[in-house]
């Protein structure tokens, strides 16, 4: 059976920069897959790769078991960076223009419409549309050939809280319908309530992939304790170095919570002031950032 998406030793250079380096990525059938990284990280050439728009320095490509740009892809629907539309048609004669270019029946239209909740200002023209409505008429565009699979970069970009909630479920939809959804983003929050797995790249290379439970791991102990020097120094006597980090003035200690007994008593045994110490979870932007600092040092 063919995956949706994959590349190997996918890399783009321009010049003396690389952009995306070895970069092996796998999106399965059905899945909401979350690519994530920090500006400039290579989440945007990488789509644009995949989609055909940018020739790969090396590495190859395969969506929905094809080579980009040999001949056109059929059934993948894409949003990169900014829509662009005719700006004096309306919103939905810019979809009528699309549709007919594609060979989208007119009944499909409306559906579209009204899947990005934009049916009642279809009529007004683009050029008096939000930020928020020109990027719902982009996922709208995408939509229009019922793609099996789906490439959204930033799909929440301009929109409101309500919005932001609208793409959120739209996206839930389309997978749970068996669209295979790949989707670039830079809010942790949204990707970690749609995702199904979540790709994490810096400086061009893939530094971590996997569930939002693979990638968070085990939750640990928050510990509040004075001297904080000491209260470090005796933490890595106990724990190891590596699973101790110092967070906004406390400790964060990578350890099984049911261990929290047994350091508060070291703690406290050893003369420290324990203010605090509680049960830590980690959430995907701790582990975001994490990954990052350590990619960002390793590309460095």
């Amino acid at each position: 059976m063919n995956l949706p998406v994959q590349t190997q030793g996918l890399s783009k250079r321009y010049g003396g920069l690389t952009a995306v380096r070895d970069l092996d990525l796998t999106v399965r059938a059905g899945e909401v897959y979350g690519f994530l990284g920090p500006n400039g990280a290579g989440k945007t050439t990488t789509l644009r790769m995949l989609l055909g728009l940018v020739r790969p320095s090396a590495g190859t490509v395969r969506l929905l078991g094809r080579t980009p740009g040999a001949g056109r892809l059929t059934g993948v629907g894409a949003l990169i960076e900014g829509p662009a539309f005719y700006p004096y048609l309306s919103g939905r004669d810019n979809l009528r223009v699309l549709a007919r270019y594609a060979g989208v029946g007119a009944d499909r239209i409306a559906t579209v419409l009204d899947l990005v909740d934009l049916t009642s200002r279809a009529g007004d023209r683009y050029t008096g549309y939000s930020l928020g409505m020109k990027q719902r008429l982009g996922v709208a565009a995408a939509l229009l050939k019922d793609p099996r699979l789906l490439i959204l970069d930033e799909p929440t970009n301009g929109l409101d809280p309500a919005g932001i909630a609208d793409m959120r479920a739209l996206i839930r939809r389309l997978g749970a319908a068996g669209c295979t959804v790949l989707v670039s983003s830079h809010l942790l929050g949204e990707v970690e309530q749609i995702c199904d797995r979540i790709g994490v790249i810096v400086g061009g290379r893939m530094v971590a992939e996997g569930s939002v439970a693979e990638l968070c791991g085990s939750a640990g102990l928050r510990v509040l304790a004075d001297p904080l020097d000491q209260a470090v120094t005796r933490a890595r006597e106990l724990v190891g170095a590596d699973r101790v980090r110092v967070v906004n003035g406390g400790l964060d200690l990578s350890v099984e919570p049911d261990r929290a007994a047994w350091l508060n008593a070291e703690l406290v045994g050893a003369g420290l002031a324990v203010r605090e110490l509680r049960h830590r979870d980690r959430d995907l932007e701790q582990v975001f950032f994490e990954l990052v600092e350590r990619g960002t040092a390793d590309v460095a």
